[in-house]
């Protein structure tokens, strides 16, 4: 096995960090083409962590709190939300260079080391969670980071280091990147936690496996020292309250969909393929944690939005990584290199298109023309750097049933919906749900409340799936509130007005709050104001 240059494979690795990185802050500012909600609710939380609350203890979230932690850092001191959101990402992946470096070194031929490097580093510095749409967003970079921390510890645990052989510096990685895990998502913590720790246990590297738990416990005890026990338990709160929420069960396809639908087939059969040739070349403890691992893939695949199957690329680089020697064949004949081989080649090229989509996208971020694209918070100031689409920011478009009294359409209307009508205090809403426009819509009201003398030192719930208002203008946040909306009524407690949008974003979610205010009692609710975009509450007391 040729092994990779110590130097050569940092400066390689550190030419990527530069050439994406750079390409992303070059630009000045943050100029997405979707998802504008996601980054409203990353706003949201990352203004509520400058202004001093804790993720979890004073708002819910079931996304752990370093996925948001490095950017409000960068606020903090000052910097407009937009070059925060891209220098944190630069330097999260800065950080975890060194970890990276050192598992590609330590155990792996030059070649597979450098397309290791080169996908990990893809995926902590892509400004688009993958699929094959080339619009930029930063929605879901916690998933990214997430999968990054998961090829580290998973390689780490996996192959044994060749030369040097650090225990310890091993553990630590391993046990750096689980905590890494339990802090940004705990689904995939979940899923790899006992896959990585069998791997060391049947690899017999036992110190190494002390260290990781010591590292692990060794940063738990430092966030508890920081944060309170109160600070885990409401996390679990929280994880709890989302995994039972009828909101979101699943963000995408069904769990058997996510391993047998026809754009998932392929790779399922490839990842079982892997594992009877890994076993077959007589590596069976390897082949027994990736027969392990693969229900953990489907599983965060399933939990991710848009279902993409990054895990493929970490198949492949191990099936290149476990290559038997070139003469050994299976009972059939066959070349077990060779399959292999294909087999790792399959893996890769099934997820081709969605990792090329990562690799260029700060390039193409970096082309954006400027002249299209408008301020997300218009009146944000030094935030008046994170920027969307003019298309998406300032065009508002609405989807409307046209099979309202007097269309005609009243009969086709009982047998083609699903969804039930919004009702509230015995007035029913017609059916009516965003599109496009977020930002602008979000200031409409909230001007027109500023104007009214409503908003000054004021906070509302809205009926719908973002609560958005208090960033764009003298509104306050809710007590307590929930940036995105997974179930129940948090934040109303503290909320002088409940506003019900004329047409929101989600219908289904407007008709669970409007049920869940009705249940609690609307006696001390007095409307006090109607417009063509919303009717407002008044909360007494």
């Amino acid at each position: 096995m040729t092994r990779p240059n110590p130097v050569t494979f940092f400066a390689f690795l550190v030419a990527i960090l530069v050439a994406m990185g750079g390409a992303t802050l070059l630009k000045g500012g943050f100029f997405i083409g979707r998802h504008e909600g996601d980054t409203l609710h990353l706003v949201q939380i990352v203004f509520r962590m400058v202004a001093g609350e804790v993720p979890h203890v004073d708002f819910m979230t079931p996304i752990g709190a370093l996925a948001f932690w490095p950017i409000a850092f960068f606020v903090d001191r000052g910097m407009g939300i937009g070059m925060a959101i891209v220098s944190a990402q630069v330097s999260f992946a800065a950080v975890m260079l060194p970890a990276l470096w050192w598992v590609g070194y330590s155990r792996m031929s030059r070649s597979v080391a450098l397309l290791f490097g080169l996908i990990v580093m893809g995926l902590l510095l892509a400004l688009v969670h993958g699929e094959a749409q080339r619009s930029i967003s930063f929605s879901m970079h916690y998933n990214r980071w997430a999968w990054a921390a998961t090829f580290i510890a998973v390689i780490a645990a996996m192959l044994p280091p060749v030369h040097p052989k650090r225990p310890a510096i091993d553990g630590i990685v391993i046990g750096a990147m689980m905590a890494i895990l339990v802090m940004i998502k705990v689904t995939y913590f979940a899923a790899f936690a006992l896959p990585v720790v069998l791997a060391l246990v049947l690899g017999k590297r036992l110190s190494t496996l002390m260290f990781a738990v010591l590292t692990g416990v060794v940063i738990a005890v430092l966030i508890t020292l920081f944060a309170g026990v109160d600070y885990w338990l409401a996390y679990i709160g929280d994880l709890r309250a989302v995994a039972s929420s009828d909101v979101r069960p699943q963000p995408g396809e069904p769990f058997s969909a996510v391993m047998g639908a026809p754009a998932y087939i392929a790779g399922s059969l490839v990842a079982i393929a892997g594992v009877i040739f890994v076993r077959q070349s007589g590596q069976a403890n390897a082949g027994l944690v990736l027969l392990l691992l693969v229900p953990g893939f489907f599983y965060v695949t399933f939990q991710n939005f848009g279902n993409d199957p990054q895990w493929l690329l970490l198949l492949g680089v191990l099936l290149l990584a476990l290559l038997p020697s070139p003469d050994l064949t299976n009972a059939m004949g066959l070349n077990l290199r060779t399959a292999q081989l294909v087999t790792a080649a399959m893996a890769l090229a099934l997820i081709a298109p969605s990792f090329a989509n990562m690799l260029y996208s700060p390039f193409r971020h970096l082309r954006v023309d400027e002249a299209t694209y408008a301020p997300i918070l218009p009146r944000g100031g030094i935030h008046m750097d994170l920027h969307t689409a003019d298309l998406r920011a300032l065009r508002v478009d609405g989807r409307v049933a046209l099979d309202g009294e007097g269309s005609g359409l009243e009969q086709f209307r009982e047998g083609a919906r699903r969804d039930e009508q919004a009702q509230f205090m015995g007035e029913v809403f017609p059916y009516c749900t965003t599109e496009l426009g977020l930002p602008a819509m979000f200031d409409a009201v909230t001007r027109d409340l500023e104007e009214a003398g409503l908003a000054e030192g004021k906070r509302l719930l809205a009926a719908d799936l973002f609560s958005s208002h208090w960033l764009y203008g003298a509104l306050e946040r809710l007590e307590g509130g929930a940036p995105w909306y997974y179930g129940g009524l948090p934040g109303f407690d503290s909320a002088d007005y409940l506003l019900v949008p004329l047409c929101p974003v989600s219908h289904d979610l407007q008709v669970m709050i409007l049920k869940a205010v009705t249940e609690r009692g609307t006696d001390d609710l007095t409307e006090i104001r109607r417009t063509p975009l919303y009717i407002l509450f008044e909360k007494a007391g």
